[in-house]
C-alpha cells in the first residue's frame, strides 16, 4: 500500500519489504522453532533422519507435476513457479514463503494458503495414507526405549549441522543457521531469557507481521484463477507423497534391519509439520496398540523433516536459478 498523495510506503508495504522481500520473517520464525525444538530423539536414533529426508520426495514430485500442468491451457508455471509450488510438500509454511519470495513472488498468496492449509489438515490427510500403506501387525510394532542423550551431545549437534550446511549447501545456511542458533540458545542453558523470548514473544510478533504481509498479496485478480487451483491440487499431491514416502522408507528399514524394527507409522511424521504430524502418528499407533507410547520416537523424524525441508529449499534456491540461466542461453 502506498499513500497516493505523498507516494510514501504504507504500513503493510513496509512490513512486506522488510520481512518478506528480505526473507527476514521466515528466518526469525526458524529461530523460534529452533528454540522450541528438542533434537534429543533424533540424536538418540539417527537413522530416523532418513525418514525426514524421504518425506521431502513430495517436493520434487510436485515440481515435476507443476511443469506437466503447464501443458493445460490457462495454466502457466515456469521452473521458478514449479519449485515454489513443490516446496509446499515439505509442510513448512515459513520455508515455502522464503523460497517463493525469491523464486516466484507473484505466487506468494496462493502458495502460503496451500502450505498452511495442508499443515492444518494433517489429522485428516495423513491417517488414511498411513493405514493404506501398512498392515495391522506393522502398526502394532513396539519400539525400544530411546537412550538418554547428554547435554554435550545436544550442544554439539546444532554446531555440527550448521558447520556441515555452511560448507556443503550455503544457500540453506540462513534457515538452518537460524534454526540451530535458536536450538543452541535453548540447550546451552545460559541464555534462558533470550531463548524464552525466541519461543514466545518473538515468534508471536513475527507471526502477526508475516500474516499481514502475506495477506496483502491475496488480491482476487491474482488468487481466483486456474493457477491457484493447480497450486492447491499439487500441494495436496506433494503432501500426500511426502507422507507415503516416509512410511515406505520405514518399512524398507525394517526389511534391512529386522532386529531393531521401526513402527512405519512414524515415517509419516517426516513432514515438518511440528509437532502435529508426530502427534497424529502417535495417536494412530495407539488405536492399534493402546500400550504403544512413542510420541518421542515420532518427534525424531518430525524434527528431521524441519532440517530436510530447509535443505530441500537450499537445493532449489541453488539449482533452479542456475538451470534457468542456462536454459535462457
Amino acid at each position: 500500500s502506498v499513500d497516493p498523495s505523498t507516494g510514501a510506503a504504507g504500513f503493510i508495504k513496509l512490513l512486506f519489504d522488510m520481512g518478506i522481500d528480505t526473507g527476514l520473517f521466515p528466518i526469525l520464525i526458524f529461530m523460534g522453532v529452533g528454540a522450541m525444538t528438542d533434537f534429543g530423539p533424533l540424536i538418540a536414533n539417527p537413522k530416523t533422519l532418513l525418514l525426514g529426508a524421504a518425506a521431502q520426495a513430495g517436493i520434487f514430485v510436485a515440481l515435476l507435476g507443476a511443469l506437466a500442468l503447464s501443458f493445460i491451457p490457462g495454466i502457466n508455471f515456469d521452473l521458478f513457479a514449479a519449485a515454489s509450488i513443490g516446496i509446499i510438500g515439505g509442510a513448512d509454511g515459513p520455508t515455502a514463503i522464503y523460497v517463493t519470495s525469491r523464486l516466484a513472488p507473484n505466487l506468494l498468496g496462493p502458495i502460503a494458503v496451500a502450505a498452511y492449509s495442508y499443515m492444518a489438515l494433517v489429522p485428516i490427510i495423513q491417517p488414511p495414507i498411513m493405514r493404506a500403506l501398512t498392515t495391522k501387525e506393522e502398526r502394532k510394532i513396539k519400539m525400544q526405549q530411546l537412550r538418554p542423550v547428554s547435554k554435550l551431545e545436544k550442544i554439539l549437534f546444532p554446531l555440527t549441522v550448521l558447520t556441515t550446511c555452511a560448507i556443503l549447501l550455503p544457500s540453506a545456511t540462513p534457515l538452518i543457521g537460524a534454526l540451530m542458533f535458536g536450538n543452541l540458545a535453548k540447550e546451552c542453558g545460559v541464555v534462558n531469557r533470550l531463548s524464552d523470548t525466541m519461543q514466545n514473544a518473538l515468534m508471536n510478533i513475527v507471526t502477526i507481521f508475516l500474516g499481514l504481509s502475506v495477506g496483502s498479496k491475496m488480491e482476487a485478480s491474482h488468487f481466483l484463477n486456474l493457477n491457484t487451483l493447480g497450486i492447491l491440487f499439487l500441494g495436496m499431491v506433494a503432501f500426500s507423497i511426502g507422507t507415503g514416502a516416509g512410511v515406505l522408507i520405514a518399512k524398507l528399514m525394517n526389511k534391512l534391519d529386522p532386529k531393531h524394527p521401526v513402527n512405519p507409522l512414524i515415517g509419516s511424521a517426516g513432514v515438518s509439520a511440528v509437532p502435529m504430524a508426530a502427534r497424529v502418528s502417535s495417536k494412530v499407533g495407539q488405536e492399534y496398540n493402546p500400550q504403544n507410547f512413542w510420541l518421542m520416537h515420532a518427534m525424531a523424524p518430525n524434527v528431521a523433516g524441519v532440517i530436510g525441508s530447509a535443505v530441500a529449499a537450499g537445493v532449489l534456491l541453488a539449482v533452479v536459478p542456475y538451470m534457468m540461466s542456462h536454459l535462457r542461453m
